[in-house]
């Protein structure tokens, strides 16, 4: 894929960055708003508390500067007091201060996103700086709420794609956590077997980070040393089928080109995952995705186009995979239903006992 990297690095002419920006608010997008609605949101929120501490700071350390004047040791206790509390509060409103800078929104991403239209425009892409839950049967956009796509591209025209993060909020109670996948999805001609290629290299201490979905019990070996950069995961009784998906040329452009991505093959569907965002600005990471597209991409078409599950009965051209095989089989939550005997059974158990001790003590009395 020969692709045009001229809006990376031209210069800008004057002015051109606020006639995109105005346009792009005037067109009514919902992410052209985002930094307003968050500007307005930060105003009122922290600036009267950043001014109220402010106050009471610069109250605390006069009042302590006055007991240290007075000499007596009452009023340089209080003093002493007063200065430390004061310090707090000022160290308090720095830090707000701070915050609010992170908070609002900086006008450098609307040159960035103009470039990232621009590269767009340049090679057949259409660019969106954010798009609400695209709806993938993939396993990781299901996750959270608040589901969005940004900084993503999309064909105009072809094979689709979509080239991207993916970000959506995990909330814990009263805190609420965002995270943010690279992501890559191509649609396929047929709909196979739910694979996930699980990464050796983005598994964090040892532990997988899609692959803790599903049962190990689907895990497939395959020749050479492919098992040390990817564990297979397959439904049982479909292993021929995922071997011949994953011919040894496949898993040989898989090695070079995917090592520190995950793969998921789920309905027509290939999806490329990072547990870390792409930054979707740098020339060599997007000629490596594009690559991907290309290469893995391209002969996964070529290797399925003509994939026919035998399970379902049905001839070539019906498009459909069996039941067993539409998806990969969860992970029995064994530490859930450890918790739920332990909170549940355990009182229960207790009444048990004491309804055994008293009926033992009526019988013996």
């Amino acid at each position: 894929m020969s692709l045009d990297w001229t809006p990376f690095t031209a210069p800008l002419p004057a002015g051109q960055v606020q006639q995109w920006k105005a346009a792009a608010k005037a067109s009514g997008a919902a992410w052209a708003r985002e930094g307003t609605t968050r500007l307005v949101v930060t105003l009122v929120a922290l600036i009267p508390a950043v001014l109220m501490f402010a106050a009471f700071g610069f109250g605390l350390i006069g009042g302590a500067i006055a007991g240290f004047i007075t000499g007596d040791a009452g009023g340089i206790l209080l003093g002493g007091f007063g200065l430390v509390l004061g310090l707090l509060m000022l160290g308090l409103v720095v830090l707000g201060i701070w915050g609010m800078t992170r908070l609002l929104p900086r006008e450098s991403r609307w040159e960035r996103w103009l470039r990232l239209d621009w590269f767009g425009r340049a090679n057949g892409l259409t660019f969106s700086p954010a798009d609400p839950d695209p709806g993938y049967p993939g396993a990781i956009f299901r996750n959270g709420s608040d589901r969005s796509a940004i900084d993503h591209f999309r064909p105009v025209e072809g094979r689709f794609f979509d080239l991207g993060n993916f970000r959506y909020v995990v909330s814990n109670g009263k805190s609420s956590t965002t995270i943010t996948w690279g992501f890559m999805a191509l649609h396929l001609e047929r709909r196979l077997p739910h694979m996930l290629l699980d990464s050796v290299q983005n598994n964090a201490w040892g532990t997988a980070s899609l692959a803790k979905l599903f049962a190990r019990d689907q895990v497939l070996s395959l020749e050479g040393d492919f098992d040390a950069y990817f564990t297979l995961y397959c439904p049982r009784e479909y292993e021929r089928d995922a071997l011949y998906v994953f011919t040894p040329d496949l898993m040989a452009l898989c090695i070079d080109e995917v090592a520190p991505f995950d793969i998921e093959i789920v309905d027509d569907w290939m999806f490329v995952y990072s547990p870390r965002a792409f930054a979707m600005d740098d020339p060599r990471l997007l000629a490596r995705l594009f690559g991907i597209i290309s290469t893995v991409g391209g002969k996964a078409l070529r290797r399925t186009d003509r994939y026919r599950d035998e399970r379902a009965a049905v001839p070539f051209p019906v498009n459909v995979v069996a039941p067993p095989g539409q998806r990969l089989r969860r992970r029995f939550p064994v530490a859930v239903v450890v918790l739920l005997v332990a909170v549940l059974g355990l009182p229960f158990l207790g009444a048990l006992l004491l309804v055994a001790g008293a009926l033992v003590a009526a019988a013996a009395g």
